[in-house]
C-alpha cells in the first residue's frame, strides 16, 4: 500500500504558512490574516483529484517559545541518538501545558511521520532567533524542506538561503500568491526528493494535476459555450390582452430579458469559479450594460466587440467555405470562382447583418391569437452580432484569471475592460468558424451538430486567448 505523502507546514507566526497550504491544497477557505495567531490548532487539508488523495498538507500554529523548548530538549538529551525520542518526551509531558500549546500542536504531526516544510519570509532580514526553531526541527530527524515565501518588498533571500542551507535538505523560493502552476509541480517534485517512498506517489500526483488542468480548461469552454447558447437564444414571453398597452409590455419584457442575461452571465461566473475550487472569491466586474436602446455601452463595445473589418474578414471566410462547395460540384472547373463569389457574398452579408442589427436588442413579436383572446408576445432572441463576441470575450477573461489564480489570493478579482485584439490571434479558419457558430447557434437541446460546432469554436478561441494572455 502506497504511503500518502504528508507535510507539516511550520515556522514562525505570520510568515505565510497558511498561504502555502491554501495554494498547495487548492483551498481558498483557509483563513489567512496579517495578525499572528490566526492558526491555533493543526488542521489537515488533503488534495484529491477524482476522489483520489494525492497528498496532505497540515497547517500548524507558529512557534511561540522555541528557545525555552530547545533548552528543555538540550537538558534532557544524553546524545544525538536520542534526540527524536527527547522531542517526543517533550510533547508527551507538555501536551496540556498552555505555555507550549502551539509547539506541541506543530510537533505532533511531525512525530507521527509528516515531512517538514519550514516557511520563512524572505522580505525580512534573517534573524538568529529562528535558529532555535530550525534546531528543534532538526532534532525530530524527519525529512525537511525550507520555503522562502517573500511577503513584502524587502530582499534578503541570499542571507536566508545561506542560513537555511545549513539545516534543510532542500531550500526553495515560493510565492504562495503568485507562483505559476509549473512552479507548484516543481515544488511537488522537490518534496519527492525528501524520502524515497514519496518520489513515486508525488510524480504520479504531478501527472494527475496536469490532467486535471487540461480537463478543467475543456470543461470551462463547454460551460462558456452552454451559457452563450442560452443567452443568444433567450426569449421572454407574456400574454398580451387585446386592450393592453403594447409599448408598456415591450418595456417590461425587455427589462426581464436584460435581467435574465445578467443572471445567466453571473451563473456562468460561479460555475467556472467552482470548477477551479474558488468558492470564496470576491469579484469586481461591470455588469452587462445597456445605454438607452443600445445593447452595450460604447466602452463595452470598444473593449470586447468586433470592428466592421473583422466582421468582413470573418464573413468572407465563412462565405468562402460555402462557396467551395460550388467548386466541388463543378469538379474544379470553376477555377475557384465559387469560393470567390461565396466569400464576397459572405463579407457583404456579414456587414449588412452588422449594420442592420448593430445596437439592437431584439424585437417584440406577436404570435397567433390565443384561445380566449389576446396574443402571445415574445421579446428575443438577441439580434445584435456584437452580443456573442462581447459575452465570449468577458467570459474568457474571467476564466483566464480564475484558472491562473492561486488559492492563497485574497484580493478581489478585478475584471477590467479587455482588448478585442485577441480575436486577431485566431487562425483564419477558426475566426470563420466562430463567426458562423455565433450567427447560427443551436436552436434546441437536440441540435447536436450546431452545439458541437459552437463548443469547438469556443474551445479554439479559448486556446488562442490563453496563448495571447500568457505572452
Amino acid at each position: 500500500m502506497t504511503t500518502l505523502p504528508r507535510f507539516a507546514v511550520v515556522g514562525h507566526p505570520n510568515k505565510g504558512k497558511s498561504s502555502i497550504v491554501a495554494t498547495l491544497a487548492q483551498n481558498d477557505g483557509i483563513a489567512i490574516a496579517l495578525e499572528p495567531g490566526t492558526t491555533r490548532n493543526s488542521q489537515r487539508y488533503p488534495l484529491s483529484v477524482d476522489d483520489r488523495p494525492l497528498y496532505e498538507l497540515i497547517d500548524t500554529p507558529g512557534f511561540q517559545r522555541p528557545r525555552r523548548v530547545l533548552a528543555w530538549l538540550q537538558a534532557h538529551s544524553a546524545s544525538a541518538s536520542d534526540r527524536a525520542d527527547t522531542v517526543r518526551a517533550f510533547v508527551t509531558q507538555h501536551r496540556d501545558d498552555p505555555r507550549f500549546h502551539d509547539e506541541c500542536e506543530l510537533l505532533t504531526p511531525i512525530l507521527e511521520g509528516a515531512g517538514i516544510l519550514y516557511v520563512v519570509d524572505g522580505a525580512v532580514p534573517y534573524s538568529p532567533e529562528q535558529e532555535a526553531e530550525m534546531e528543534i526541527l532538526r532534532w525530530t530527524g524527519r525529512p525537511s524542506l525550507a520555503l522562502i515565501n517573500r511577503i513584502g518588498e524587502g530582499d534578503h533571500l541570499d542571507d536566508w538561503r545561506a542560513a537555511l542551507g545549513q539545516y534543510f535538505q532542500i531550500v526553495r523560493d515560493f510565492d504562495a500568491v503568485h507562483a505559476p502552476f509549473e512552479t507548484h509541480l516543481s515544488l511537488l517534485r522537490g518534496f519527492g526528493q525528501l524520502a524515497p517512498e514519496w518520489e513515486a506517489p508525488l510524480e504520479e500526483a504531478v501527472g494527475y494535476l496536469r490532467d486535471q488542468r487540461g480537463h478543467r480548461q475543456h470543461r470551462a469552454m463547454a460551460l462558456i459555450a452552454e451559457a452563450l447558447t442560452d443567452m443568444l437564444l433567450h426569449v421572454e414571453s407574456a400574454r398580451l390582452a387585446d386592450d393592453a398597452n403594447r409599448d408598456a409590455l415591450k418595456h417590461d419584457l425587455a427589462r426581464r430579458w436584460r435581467d435574465r442575461q445578467r443572471q445567466r452571465e453571473q451563473h456562468l461566473r460561479r460555475d467556472v469559479e467552482a470548477l477551479y475550487q474558488h468558492r470564496h472569491l470576491h469579484r469586481r466586474e461591470q455588469a452587462l450594460d445597456w445605454q438607452g436602446g443600445d445593447l452595450f455601452s460604447e466602452q463595452t463595445r470598444r473593449a470586447w466587440g468586433v470592428s466592421r473589418a473583422y466582421l468582413a474578414t470573418a464573413g468572407f471566410g465563412a462565405g468562402a467555405l460555402g462557396g467551395a462547395g460550388v467548386d466541388a460540384l463543378a469538379a474544379g472547373h470553376s477555377l475557384g470562382t465559387g469560393a470567390l463569389i461565396g466569400g464576397v457574398l459572405g463579407a457583404a452579408g456579414s456587414l449588412y447583418y452588422g449594420e442592420k442589427y448593430a445596437g439592437k436588442l431584439a424585437a417584440l413579436k406577436l404570435l397567433a391569437p390565443l384561445t380566449g383572446g389576446g396574443r402571445r408576445a415574445e421579446f428575443g432572441p438577441v439580434r445584435d452580432p456584437q452580443f456573442g463576441y462581447v459575452v465570449l470575450g468577458r467570459a474568457l477573461e474571467h476564466w483566464f484569471q480564475v484558472s491562473h489564480r492561486n488559492h492563497a489570493g485574497r484580493d478581489p478579482l478585478t475584471l477590467d475592460q479587455g482588448d478585442r485584439h485577441w480575436l486577431e490571434q485566431l487562425p483564419r479558419g477558426d475566426r470563420q468558424r466562430l463567426q458562423k457558430a455565433l450567427q447560427n447557434p443551436p436552436r434546441h437541446p437536440g441540435d447536436g451538430k450546431r452545439r458541437q460546432a459552437l463548443e469547438q469554436a469556443v474551445e479554439n478561441a479559448g486556446a488562442a486567448f490563453l496563448e495571447w494572455r500568457e505572452k
